[in-house]
């Protein structure tokens, strides 16, 4: 009970710290985040969620202008459509694409590209 009310809190303080971006991202794009990457990406969006120690791969830091830059939008959008096998990435990563539209994984794409604050990709 103690680590689900820790979780909903953790959810509920990345939503609130991240508001900011909500004005670039729609809410509803900050919202997908919060749902579905915040438990391995973290709050900060750092790599840093609460499912790490539990896994044997870290999650990516979005907040990396270096290692998100370096990324097309392309290779990201493959990773959250198809999970990270698609990309030669961990299997830990999960596919989404039977979960989230495509429309909504491009948002996620210009929502990670504001996180990073890398700019769109090359």
């Amino acid at each position: 009970m103690r680590n689900g009310i820790l979780a909903l809190g953790a959810i509920l303080a990345g939503t609130l710290a991240f508001s900011a971006h909500a004005d670039a991202a729609s809410e509803h794009t900050v919202k997908v985040y919060n749902t579905y990457c915040v438990q391995c990406h973290g709050v900060k969006r750092n790599g840093s969620g609460i499912n790490v120690p539990a896994l044997s791969v870290k999650p990516r830091d979005h907040t990396d202008a270096k290692g998100m830059g370096d990324l097309p939008d392309t290779e990201i959008f493959s990773a959250i459509k198809e999970g990270g096998l698609a990309v030669n990435k961990s299997a830990l990563m999960p596919a989404w694409g039977e979960v989230l539209s495509d429309a909504d994984i491009t948002d996620l794409v210009r929502y990670l590209r504001e996180v990073c604050k890398c700019g769109p990709s090359k």
